[in-house]
């Protein structure tokens, strides 16, 4: 087992990573009944996507020999209704170098091809947008 989702009631849960112990909360968002004072379950999994991009960037970066310590990324989720899903996740990564193109070209291949990435349902847009030496 990988984790375990509490409901605390009004529309949070508390979700436990169980080799960790780390958790974290998720509230219904304020379009959608809740208080929004958490992330969302849509909003994990946009996040997720940004994340995953990241790590395993940072993994070929450290094969490489690159540092991406600093890098950053910003998230956009947007909603659409009947059904109410995710439509579109937009991903700006925000990297504090510019490396030689051939290296760029590896980690932007290795974002663009992350398990998170490959697992969203191809209905999903996808705006992912790479500003090196920011």
């Amino acid at each position: 087992m990988t984790s375990k989702v509490e409901y605390k009631g009004n529309l949070r849960t508390v979700c436990t990573h169980l080799k960790s112990g780390s958790e974290f909360i998720t509230d219904a968002p304020t379009d959608n009944n809740g208080k929004g004072e958490a992330f969302s379950p849509t909003d994990t999994v946009a996040t997720a996507l940004a994340s995953c991009m990241i790590t395993v960037m940072g993994i070929k970066a450290r094969d490489l020999e690159v540092d991406l310590t600093g890098t950053t990324a910003e998230v956009t989720k947007t909603m659409s209704a009947n059904p109410r899903r995710i439509s579109k996740i937009e991903v700006t990564i925000n990297f504090p170098l510019n490396p030689d193109d051939k290296t760029k070209k590896i980690l932007e291949h290795t974002a663009n091809t992350c398990p998170v990435h490959q697992s969203l349902h191809p209905e999903i847009e996808k705006v992912i947008t790479f500003h090196w030496n920011r």
